[in-house]
């Protein structure tokens, strides 16, 4: 048994396939976009570029993906 089997809604959204195949999950959409705005906003000049603001930053969003995901959350 080398993948794990689930079953599968009635209806609606299924979302396990992509929490165990680890493509874009549409959970993840909100964090990542976070994380590509403040990229621009850097890139932009808007940003102070800083490895301890980016860092800060990341830590934050981080911490809120946990938080709202709870066990779903990507971790590293």
């Amino acid at each position: 048994m080398d993948k794990l089997q689930y079953a599968a809604p009635a209806r609606g959204l299924d979302l396990m396939p992509c929490l165990y195949q680890g493509s874009t999950c549409p959970l993840t959409w909100p964090f990542d976009s976070a994380r590509v705005m403040y990229a621009s906003g850097v890139r932009a000049g808007l940003i102070r570029r800083s490895m301890v603001a980016g860092g800060a930053f990341e830590r934050a969003v981080d911490t809120l993906e946990r938080m709202t995901l709870g066990p779903w959350a990507r971790s590293v």
